[in-house]
């Protein structure tokens, strides 16, 4: 409205947004951390990241009681006797939502390694999609910097809003609801450490479940049921995969899953049937993700591979 002069129509709303670019930064970091279950333990803590927002219009209550016409002049002429709190306020601005950029996608890399160590599948989990809005915001600030032209920090921000708004309506649940699970790992490795019998043991009992049951043909097999069933705590199978393997949880499973289609596919009579289909069979959810991981993995797409073994 600024832009078109119309909220001059409008006297007792003028200078009600000033402020509001203080809790952008604030409510995508808290977006981002939700998501990603970073949420600090003490929430009434999180109150504190609302202060700089709730002194700013503290200082303007004078302005805002002032007369309309007083208020129309101060606002036409760039804020005449509130200069410093302006300059303030931009500073403001730059800090917080530069600041409150860079915390969220400190936050976004840690949720990717995160990920890789509870989830067999991480192609609906990895909010790719955020990264890149993310990136986006950065550029939207670099915009408003900039100060060029208010057109422009409006078709941005629009874009953005629209984009963000699209994206995160179609965004699953990155952490699905465990019901009864924590109960079951109350076990005595909850509180004490891992010794390196129990850790042995452990990894003993982990690989000879993997080879008999192939609980990695399910799609989305999570290191909490793994660990469940051993009644220990999901940081410590993690820390026996990642001791033993060298591999994060996503990297141990996707591997059974691979040896898994590689004999399958060896079976003469499998070779009738698609590649993705017994893909899927041995646990894969997506031809992308089967793809990605069997070249990262063997070096060779699957086409490749089953060209070799068919050949010989």
């Amino acid at each position: 409205m600024n832009y078109t002069k119309e909220d001059l129509n409008y006297p007792f709303l003028l200078g009600f947004g000033l402020p509001l670019p203080l809790i952008h930064g604030v409510m995508l970091y808290l977006y981002v951390a939700s998501s990603t279950r970073q949420l600090p333990k003490k929430r009434n803590f999180l109150a504190l990241h609302f202060v700089p927002i709730t002194a700013a219009y503290i200082y303007l209550i004078p302005y805002f009681l002032r007369p309309a016409q007083e208020k129309i002049f101060i606002y036409e002429n760039n804020g005449v006797g509130y200069e410093i709190f302006m300059k303030l306020l931009f500073l403001a601005y730059a800090i917080t939502g530069i600041g409150y950029q860079v915390w969220s996608i400190i936050l976004l890399e840690r949720h990717k390694k995160n990920i890789l160590n509870q989830f067999s599948d991480i192609e609906k989990r990895d909010l790719t999609w955020l990264r890149i809005l993310l990136w986006g915001m950065a550029v939207i600030w670099f915009v408003v910097i900039l100060d060029v032209d208010d057109y422009y920090d409006f078709l941005t921000v629009t874009f953005f809003v629209f984009v963000m708004g699209f994206f995160g309506i179609r965004q699953v649940a990155v952490y699905p609801q465990q019901h009864g699970t924590e109960q079951k790992l109350k076990g005595k490795y909850l509180k004490s450490g891992l010794k390196k019998d129990a850790s042995e043991e452990l990894y003993r009992k982990l690989t000879h479940y993997m080879d008999e049951e192939k609980p990695y043909t399910k799609n989305d097999l999570l290191i909490n049921e793994l660990a469940s069933e051993f009644t220990v705590h999901p940081n410590y199978l993690s820390q026996v995969i990642n001791e033993k393997e060298g591999k994060n949880f996503y990297e141990f499973v996707n591997h059974y899953r691979v040896e898994e289609f590689k004999r399958l596919i060896a079976i003469p009579k499998n070779q009738q049937l698609t590649l993705l289909s017994l893909a899927f069979e041995c646990g894969f959810n997506s031809k992308s993700s089967f793809n990605r991981y069997f070249k990262k993995s063997t070096g060779q797409t699957p086409s490749q591979y089953f060209s070799l073994i068919t050949s010989k």
